[in-house]
Parts: C-alpha cells; structure tokens; sequence
C-alpha cells in the first residue's frame, strides 16, 4: 500500500480542509516538464541514488500551479515532488546522483485544501484553486504560499476514481 503524507485536520469551511502537516522531506525537481520531472523523480526512487536504494512511491506527487490572476501574476518554475516515506529524515534519506534531483526539508505548516476528482486539466484545476482561494479571502485567511495541485493515484486510474487537491499554505491558525 502506498505511504501517504499524514496530516490532521483542524477545521472544516464547508468542503474546504484547514490541515497540519508535519514535517516532510521531499525529493524535488524544477526547470522541467511534467513528463521529464516525473522520469528523473522515478529514477531516484528506483536506485539513481549514491546507495543504489529503491525508495517506495508515496503519495500526494505534489506541482505549482501556474494560476491566471490580476496582476502581478507570481509563478514558480516548473515543480514536482515526491514526498519520501516517513522512515527517512533529511540525514539518511539516500542523496540523489543526478544533480537535477534536489532533497527539500519542508517545516511543518499548515495547508487549507479542497478536493475533487477526475483528470487535472488546467481548467479544472484553475476553478478549483479560484474556489479555494476565494473562499479563503472570504473567511480572511493569510496566504503564504503559491497554490500547489496533489495527485494521488498513478495515471493508470480513471479520472472518475482519481483523488486530486488543490491547496496552498496559510499561517499558522487558533484551533
């Protein structure tokens, strides 16, 4: 079965989740498109590391997403990354050997997200990111990051069972 970051939920805005994740090391890869990000994160994890270790596939593959705005627009390149299982911190987690390949500690934070299914074409994720973050301005909550799209299942899924979430960090709330 495949590891998934844990997180807790500590309030719910209708079909929004304001969750606290902890701590995460995460295998990251940028200036490349998906396809390419994908291949070099699956080579690491499949033993492209100085230990030759394979690494199980955990879940979300979290990406920026590039989201049409008013201006100023704030992107990010190219980003995908794949959550290492629990089992490692950032001093035994196997080093990448291509260098394209970077180990990120993300601290723990808190995410608000919303969920839904089926493929994550660019309309749809936009909708659902504008949904969110309307709904966040709403409810007067302070944005700290860019918006990032998790996908949950492989490729291989229907869109009709798939999991997908759009979420962006947010300061730390009262619970």
């Amino acid at each position: 079965m495949t590891e998934t970051i844990h997180y807790d939920v500590v309030k719910k805005l209708d079909r929004i989740e304001i969750r606290q994740y902890p701590a995460v090391v995460f295998a990251v890869v940028e200036n490349h498109d998906e396809d390419s990000s994908f291949g070099l994160l699956f080579r690491y994890i499949t033993g492209e590391n100085k230990t030759k270790s394979r690494i199980a596939m955990t879940a979300p593959v979290i990406t920026f997403e590039k989201i049409k705005m008013t201006a100023p627009v704030i992107t990010r390149k190219n980003y995908m990354a794949f959550s290492v299982p629990s089992t490692y911190t950032e001093e035994t987690v196997p080093i990448p050997t291509n260098p394209e390949v970077k180990i990120e500690a993300q601290p723990k934070r808190y995410l608000a997200t919303l969920r839904f299914s089926g493929r994550t074409k660019t309309t749809r994720v936009q909708q659902y990111t504008q949904e969110l973050l309307t709904a966040l301005n709403n409810h007067e909550f302070q944005i700290k990051g860019e918006p990032i799209l998790m996908r949950y299942n492989s490729p291989f899924t229907p869109g009709f069972l798939r999991r997908n979430e759009v979420a962006v960090e947010i300061n730390e709330i009262d619970k």
